[in-house]
């Protein structure tokens, strides 16, 4: 009902900007004491375990994330359903501290506050009964919250398809009502993991942003003042939907949180203004955006120079997600530019998303990087270059726009994702504001796996939003700051 009315997207946008001196009057505390559990739990439900181990395949992980989509027959089974959820949502690390225990997941998430949550909606598998599951990540099972085929209401008929929520509080916790920026960065972030395991698997996967939100929110019987759907991954070949069922009401007990919630509006009323509302809608969302080529340029143009074949380092996809981390401390060594050429390369190969591509723009901070010169640059995705801005030293200006945090400013490289909102919106709607953020994350959390498969690190970074517009400008008139991941050495034992 809202979509077309881009107000929306651009009030919360600018509401949840960044600047010195907002970060400087807000009063935000983080009350520990109040700090929310990290998996959603339904006590009245019994686990499905899923098997404990699965075969790895052996697939090195620069060739699973830039891999096109597959189109193999693979049979979907509980082996497979549990390879995905492990290297994409699953607990990969256990870390204990004074007084707790911290457990890491495969994919990077802001905060570690894990907010995103997995649901499987099936048809009859070899192994598993058609039904609605939630995937649980602290002990590796499904639940089954509805049993029977309800493919339909998703209007897919691949064998079975991932929707992905958000919950609110279990992010704004810390980040308040930027947390909806923050749902399609980690969203992303998993997805990126995702893709790549589907690719190793030889699997196909479609990522679709279109949908009748309620029919969604109904069918996994969300609380939606808490979480609310974000995406479908259809996996295995497309077909036409089953019938479409009936899905009653249904409510199930959750285990609260926190004790207490703080609720942020803002977030909510930018969810529903994206909400498509009708099988109508969601036709005419999908399709790309008609991203225009970079202009000629008078300014010097640096072609990447990525990894040749024999250079390319063998480590499996599986052996990188493993080894993830998130940078917090870098030093100050330069990374090769055939590391940084080979990142790029590899994580900007497109996506199988109904929004298409191209909806974001990479510009960098080039500290150290052996091989090019320190200073700005603009990445022209179409001809795998890097077009000068401005040289110079500007680690110190790099610290200052990745929120005055040391990370970007020690790191190698800081790269920023940056959107013209006014033509995707124009393009897409409110719902554009979503897979903005989404692929920013998606791109993002590929250059995580890309700079960990050569041994380096990597970290998502917040921003100060027009700061980071200014110092790409003239060249970034017009666009929203929208990400920023540094990469680089990390000091040892500290990812």
């Amino acid at each position: 009902m809202f979509n077309r009315e881009t107000e929306f997207a651009w009030n919360y946008h600018n509401l949840t900007k960044h600047s010195p001196e907002s970060v400087r009057r807000n009063a935000h505390f983080l009350d520990w004491d109040n700090h929310p559990i990290p998996f959603k739990i339904y006590p009245g439900l019994n686990p499905l375990p899923l098997p404990q181990e699965t075969t790895p395949t052996g697939i090195a992980a620069l060739s699973a994330i830039s891999a096109a989509p597959a189109s193999s027959s693979r049979t979907l089974n509980l082996e497979v359903l549990t390879y995905l959820l492990y290297f994409s949502a699953g607990i990969t690390k256990r870390r204990q501290f004074p007084g707790k225990e911290i457990l890491f997941r495969a994919a990077a998430c802001t905060g570690a506050l894990y907010e995103i949550e997995l649901y499987l909606v099936c048809g009859p598998l070899v192994d598993l009964a058609a039904g609605v599951y939630h995937c649980g990540p602290g002990d590796l099972a499904l639940r089954r919250l509805r049993v029977g085929d309800f493919r339909g209401v998703l209007g897919t008929g691949a064998p079975a398809a991932l929707v992905a929520t958000g919950v609110y509080w279990r992010n704004a916790w810390k980040y308040q009502a930027r947390t909806y920026r923050h749902f399609g960065w980690d969203n992303g972030t998993i997805h990126a993991n995702l893709l790549a395991a589907t690719a190793a698997l030889g699997l196909e996967a479609r990522l679709r942003c279109g949908f009748v939100d309620s029919d969604v929110n109904h069918l996994l019987a969300l609380d939606t003042d808490r979480e609310v759907a974000l995406t479908i991954l259809e996996l295995g070949p497309p077909a036409p939907p089953p019938r479409l069922l009936e899905a009653p009401s249904l409510q199930f007990e959750v285990v609260p949180y926190s004790d207490e919630e703080v609720d942020y509006p803002a977030m909510r009323e930018i969810h529903q203004a994206s909400s498509l509302v009708s099988s109508g809608e969601v036709l005419a969302w999908g399709g790309e955006a008609s991203p225009a080529p970079p202009p000629p340029t008078t300014r010097e143009v640096v072609p990447l120079q990525p990894l040749a074949d024999s250079e390319i380092p063998r480590d499996t996809i599986e052996e990188v997600i493993l080894r993830r981390g998130s940078t917090r401390r870098f030093a100050r060594d330069p990374m090769t530019f055939a590391q940084l050429s080979t990142i790029l390369d590899r994580a900007t190969r497109g996506i199988p998303a109904d929004f298409g591509t191209g909806l974001n723009d990479l510009y960098l901070i080039a500290n150290a990087v052996e091989g090019l010169a320190s200073g700005a640059y603009f990445y022209r995705s179409a001809d795998r270059s890097l077009e000068t801005l401005k040289l110079g030293d500007y680690r110190r200006q790099a610290a200052f726009l990745g929120l005055d945090q040391d990370l970007s400013g020690d790191a190698s490289a800081a790269v920023f994702f940056l959107a013209d909102l006014s033509r995707v919106l124009g393009r897409f709607g409110n719902r554009a504001y979503r897979a903005v953020n989404l692929e920013a994350g998606l791109v993002g959390g590929k250059v995580y796996l890309g700079a960990y498969t050569q041994r380096l690190g990597a970290t998502g970074l917040t921003f100060y939003d027009n700061d980071v517009v200014d110092f790409c400008s003239p060249h970034a008139a017009r666009r929203s700051a929208v990400f920023l991941v540094a990469l680089g050495h990390a000091i040892k034992g500290r990812s």
